[in-house]
């Protein structure tokens, strides 16, 4: 175990961040894994846990966070009738099956290498954030047919392989087809579920070396970083859900972009260098 003087500053900047992370998801609608998975990330490798499977941890540990906020949230969305579930029921078996994919992928890829695809795809949502627009249209409803057949797994595998819910990729998907937001983001919700869940009992399954496997460590999901950010994002979230009404949304979008900007070129400097 590492020392008091080295723990308790790491476990600080895990508080701060998961509270961050839970603030984020409430405002915008996005799964706070963009921002926990580099947190984690930061924190095993400090703490000497850095190895070719440590990415695989922060993955499996945010997406275990996510079944708790995706069940309280979509719970909450469901008691104002804002979840469509026809989307749900029609989405759930490509995105399912895209996540067992996904840890299938993170299983056998390096940490570096899962760094890098986290840092391109980062820059793709933080360039959406920064200039997509609320009016935009792709469709007057939602794809169907071969179409969802092949975007329901990609979603599932691309937010697993981020370690993210289901509405980084789902809100501007579902957006982009004429869904009101409100109806989106609460749809989302349930898309971070069904990616998390399966995932999750997936990567229970995925051993990480004893040598560098940190503490309370079950299969790839740490606990004690779980419990740490599942405390203050149940406690944040719904302070973000509230503030969304009093903050403008354009600056908040545009500063949540330049925030995943800045972690993205720091994954890539970190995967490359």
């Amino acid at each position: 175990m590492p020392d008091i003087a080295t723990l308790l500053p790491l476990v600080g900047l895990l508080v701060v961040t998961s509270a961050f992370a839970g603030l984020i998801a409430g405002l915008l609608g996005v799964g706070g894994g963009i921002v926990l998975v580099p947190a984690f990330l930061f924190t095993f490798e400090t703490l000497g846990y850095g190895s070719p499977q440590v990415m695989q941890i922060c993955l499996a540990t945010s997406l275990a966070t996510i079944i708790v906020t995706s069940i309280r949230s979509v719970l909450s969305h469901n008691r104002k009738g804002a979840v469509e579930w026809a989307i749900l029921r029609a989405w759930a078996p490509g995105i399912a099956i895209g996540a067992l994919i996904g840890v299938l992928t993170a299983a056998r890829l390096r940490s570096d290498f899962l760094q890098a695809l986290f840092g391109c795809i980062a820059i793709f949502l933080g360039l959406y954030f920064a200039f997509g627009r609320r009016h935009w249209r792709l469709s007057d409803a939602m794809p169907g047919g071969l179409m969802r057949a092949i975007l329901s797994p990609v979603v599932g595998f691309l937010s697993v392989l981020m370690g993210i819910g289901g509405g980084s990729f789902g809100v501007p998907m579902m957006t982009l087809c004429s869904v009101p937001i409100h109806r989106a983001v609460a749809t989302a919700a349930g898309f971070g579920l069904l990616i998390a869940l399966p995932s999750v009992l997936a990567f229970l399954f995925v051993p990480v070396p004893a040598a560098v496997r940190p503490p309370l460590t079950l299969g790839s999901v740490n606990l004690g970083a779980f419990l740490i950010a599942i405390s203050m994002t149940l406690i944040t979230a719904p302070m973000g859900a509230k503030l969304a009404h009093a903050v403008d949304e354009k600056t908040l979008r545009r500063s949540f972009a330049v925030f995943i900007l800045v972690v993205a070129a720091n994954m890539l400097r970190k995967s490359f260098f």
